[in-house]
């Protein structure tokens, strides 16, 4: 039986290469696909999400989340890392014929989850801002998630620690607050961070062969990368890109590729550090503990980078 999933997402070009991804495993049931504000705006990541849909034949429901963090201010898309529209600049229609679902995705979240009880696996790659309103409007809905895997985050595995400050990856600073309700929720999370995500690399070579391959996908995943692939040149001297949102899909398609610890996690709210996660692993209690009454999470903290790679490929060139 497929894992019927919803994946929270701002579409985001390796956001759009994880949805595919999903897409084309064959073991994946997308039920929905939630947007949140992030590496585009809100109406271009709503618009992204449904041109997938579109393009790719998907069955699942779009529906637009938040435009703004819980307590924080939402700062500016990150175009400098995706394009203006988010995926690298290609050309998109100016309208769609199919349109977002009328709810909205903390509703759709909940609302999913309760019709499949024990049955959905949230996947989020961006932001935690609908997973939070969602646990905050519904807070009986975590004892029916199956299971919830977060790319995000840094714990100083392999020597990754942050890319938006020294302490701090892009999809926890953005909403600091509604990461922490997510990973503190006594719902099982896996954490994909910057940690496995940063050990492996798409090289040009890589994307170029699999536009030759993949007949479905081969030749978008080649167009909207190149934006991608110039800004990490720019930024890290990488012929190529880190795989950071396909990571988490790969995580629940095989997670023997990865190692994992546990233990509670904390976000850090405010001052120089803010954003930065915290995985506590021993099992003393300390006379200031925030961690010790917390579920206990998951964390990877390696990664068979070489095993990802390939089954990447595999899946897309089917």
């Amino acid at each position: 039986m497929n894992t019927k999933v919803i994946f929270d997402t701002d579409p985001g070009i390796d956001d759009a290469m994880a949805i595919l991804f999903a897409q084309a495993s064959g073991k994946i049931d997308l039920m929905g696909i939630t947007t949140v504000f992030g590496n585009a705006t809100i109406e271009n990541a709503t618009r992204n999400a449904l041109y997938l849909k579109q393009r790719f034949n998907m069955s699942a429901t779009v529906c637009t989340g938040a435009n703004t963090p819980l307590n924080i201010a939402a700062g500016e898309p990150t175009t400098f890392v995706h394009g203006q529209n988010g995926l690298g600049d290609i050309e998109l229609p100016d309208t769609l014929p199919i349109t977002a679902d009328a709810r909205s995705a903390h509703d759709f979240i909940i609302e999913t989850v309760r019709q499949y009880p024990h049955e959905i696996t949230l996947i989020a790659v961006g932001r935690l801002t609908n997973l939070a309103l969602a646990l905050q409007k519904a807070p009986d809905i975590a004892a029916l998630v199956k299971e919830v895997v977060v790319m995000g985050g840094a714990f100083g595995h392999n020597g990754h620690t942050g890319n938006v400050s020294p302490y701090a990856e892009a999809n926890i600073i953005g909403d600091p607050h509604a990461a922490d309700i997510v990973f503190t929720a006594k719902w099982p999370v896996t954490v994909v961070g910057l940690d496995v995500t940063q050990q492996s690399v798409m090289s040009n070579a890589y994307i170029e062969k699999l536009r030759d391959e993949s007949a479905t996908y081969g030749e978008f995943i080649y167009q909207i990368s190149r934006f991608y692939s110039d800004f990490h040149k720019e930024s890290a001297g990488l012929d190529g890109f880190y795989v950071h949102d396909s990571s988490a899909v790969a995580y629940l398609l095989a997670p023997e590729l990865f190692k994992v610890k546990q233990g509670p996690i904390r976000v850090i709210y405010e001052g120089p550090a803010m954003g930065m996660t915290l995985c506590k692993t021993a099992e003393k209690v300390f006379p200031v503990d925030d961690w010790h009454n917390k579920p206990k999470q998951q964390v990877c903290t390696d990664v068979d980078s070489q095993g990802l790679l390939d089954l990447y490929f595999k899946t897309l060139c089917k």
